[in-house]
């Protein structure tokens, strides 16, 4: 079986597209973006809970290099501290070792969940379920984002 193709001789060909096609095209469109748009949220939370994992890390480790030294006896610290900073802007600061300015924290980041860099902060001397910061040093940061993480869980609970 043979076809035979034959071409319009007289220019009466189709041109464009029609109202049906156009309709159909813009519904597939619009189901794609409107599908495209919950993706693109979810990258964006994403994103920030990996930031602010990183930024909740740096700082500890940041806290623990501080207590490390203080108790290799590289500088002193108050008695009732426990050989952790003070603060924050102390890990900034730094202290002086030796003669020299040690820092253990290049700034204080910003929380990615709520847009300022005011951390929620523990001490040795709060209890583990207080969301108010004694004052005496800084143990533990941590989010003050009342927001839910993608995983179910409170940001403030990394």
């Amino acid at each position: 079986m043979r076809l035979i193709f034959q071409k319009r001789r007289n220019g009466e060909g189709e041109h464009g597209l029609t109202l049906v096609e156009l309709i159909v095209t813009a519904a597939i469109l619009s189901i794609l973006a409107s599908a495209a748009i919950p993706i693109a949220r979810f990258q964006v939370k994403r994103q920030k809970e990996e930031m602010l994992r990183y930024d909740l890390w740096q700082m500890r480790k940041a806290i623990d290099e501080y207590k490390d030294a203080a108790d290799r006896g590289a500088f002193q610290t108050k008695v009732d501290s426990y050989n952790y900073p003070p603060d924050l802007q102390t890990l900034v600061d730094g202290v002086d070792v030796k003669g020299k300015k040690v820092k253990f924290l290049r700034r204080i980041p910003v929380d990615p969940m709520t847009g300022q860099a005011n951390w929620g902060l523990r001490s040795m001397q709060d209890d583990p379920t207080s969301d108010s910061w004694g004052g005496q040093n800084v143990f533990d940061v941590y989010s003050a984002s009342d927001g839910t993480a993608l995983d179910g869980t409170k940001y403030s609970d990394w």
